[in-house]
């Protein structure tokens, strides 16, 4: 990758066009290209215009005129267009104050990242998320006043078990029998590792792929960690690179949380740190699970303020298909070693001070990264200023404790309308250090409840006609 100007401008001779990327309020890349001559020093120092009145959740159309200041360091050849193309993620400027903009999700990220050095608990944090998602033959999908449907179909899907059609040489995938079968059941194998070595030309190191444990192409590649703002710039990477080089191969790639029924469900589990002075701030030799007392003020927090996190790390309504009581899913607020039904896990893989780290696990891809990491940052900090105590671990199986004893244990609210009220209700500490605005949340709350809450709420589901129908 790229470190400086004079890097990236070495580059130029190698393409043919530049392509200019930043990422909207929900977390989708938007992008302009301009000839690979166009690109100067002056364009680094002078920034680029364009309209951010068509970009969801940015300016009216009366303050449309926005800059996008470009970052040298995050400059890559892109492995998958056919016309050489340099792509440089890019940070939004008012062209009037020449300041950053308040609603941009790039921007809040740095500055939760300006954020923890400023409080003297670290100097970095560190991120590992693992960000699942489905690879599918073919999808349909559609509604209007008077129908609602959608269609998806993968070769290795169970329900394509009985086919009669066509060749069948079976071996497809049962519901949950996905994890870590080889070729050819998993069907995926070389597609994903194509992917893996596209996301490697774009300087994304990767540590391990596999098939994941739903039926019908669901998938998982890990990529190593990193700190703050360069994870969240990995993981917009990873989600274009996952879906162009699937198209290629003749698949879609979906990273919606919930698209089967009775399987599971795609989640980005989020592994965090925090360093100072290259120690691991999180790490007590003697502590449960090796963990220290601000790692454990750290979970205090996310716990506290997982309902309010969920508005942007579970963002989507179809995201609450996932976050089902009685099911696998990461609901109940609770932290454990190893055990993967509380929704902070400390894993126990390796003894070593460097690997300690908290797993959040009801995150998903659905999430805009920067905006869902510098949230769970500034949980955990305002945990540890605060020390929150989480009270004692929780090592039983969650899902088959007794019911007295279940009752106990509190889990996460159920519908993004849900989430959002909470965010509503508690957002003070995403507002220390100038972090998150209120006017960006306001913005951000708005958007989710005109775009998606209501649009899902006002509708007939196909499934009410099955059940209601004949009333």
């Amino acid at each position: 990758m790229a470190k400086t100007v004079a890097d990236v401008l070495a580059l130029v001779p190698q393409v043919k066009m530049v392509d200019f990327r930043f990422t909207d309020l929900p977390g989708v890349w938007q992008h302009f290209s301009v000839p690979a001559k166009e690109l100067t020093a002056e364009t680094f120092e002078e920034g680029v215009g364009f309209d951010g009145s068509s970009i969801r959740g940015f300016k009216e159309i009366h303050e449309s005129d926005m800059l996008l200041m470009l970052d040298a360091e995050t400059a890559f050849i892109d492995p998958v267009l056919e016309v050489p193309t340099l792509a440089i993620v890019c940070d939004v400027y008012d062209p009037i104050t020449r300041d950053p903009y308040s609603r941009d999700p790039r921007f809040i990220a740095a500055r939760a990242d300006a954020y923890l050095k400023q409080t003297g608990i670290g100097d970095t944090s560190f991120w590992g998320p693992e960000a699942e998602f489905f690879l599918f033959n073919n999808v349909r999908y559609g509604g209007g006043s008077n129908e609602a449907f959608y269609s998806i179909d993968s070769d290795e899907a169970w329900w394509n078990s009985g086919r009669a059609d066509r060749q069948n040489l079976g071996a497809q995938i049962p519901p949950k029998r996905g994890y870590f079968p080889t070729p050819p059941t998993d069907t995926l194998q070389d597609v994903r590792s194509r992917i893996v070595m596209a996301l490697e030309e774009a300087g994304i190191d990767i540590e391990v792929h596999h098939h994941e444990v739903a039926t019908a192409g669901q998938c998982e590649i890990d990529m190593r960690f990193g700190p703050l703002l360069q994870m969240a710039d990995s993981i917009m990477k990873y989600k274009y690179i996952v879906k162009n080089v699937a198209r290629k191969e003749g698949l879609t790639a979906t990273f919606m949380p919930k698209p089967i029924f009775g399987d599971n469900g795609s989640g980005m589990h989020v592994h965090q740190s925090v360093w100072k002075d290259g120690k691991n701030v999180f790490y007590d030799e003697a502590g449960y699970g090796q963990l220290s007392d601000s790692a454990r003020f750290y979970i205090g927090g996310l716990l506290k303020h997982a309902p309010a996190l969920l508005a942007l790390c579970a963002p989507t309504t179809n995201s609450y298909r996932r976050l089902v009581p009685g099911f696998e899913a990461p609901v109940n607020l609770a932290y454990s070693q190893r055990n993967r039904s509380a929704i902070c896990r400390i894993p126990v893989y390796s003894k070593s001070p460097k690997a300690k780290r908290i797993e959040f696990r009801a995150p998903d891809p659905s999430a805009n990264p920067y905006l869902a990491f510098a949230a769970m940052l500034m949980a955990g900090i305002d945990g540890i200023q605060n020390r929150i105590d989480p009270g004692g671990p929780l090592d039983k199986d969650l899902y088959s404790l007794p019911p007295e004893e279940a009752k106990a244990v509190k889990q996460v609210p159920g519908s993004l309308e849900a989430v959002l009220f909470a965010l509503e209700a508690d957002h003070e500490f995403l507002l220390k250090g100038d972090v998150f605005t209120s006017d960006m949340l306001e913005t951000y709350i708005a958007y989710k409840r005109e775009n998606e809450v209501d649009p899902m709420r006002m509708r007939p589901h196909p499934h009410e006609f099955m059940m209601y129908f004949d009333v």
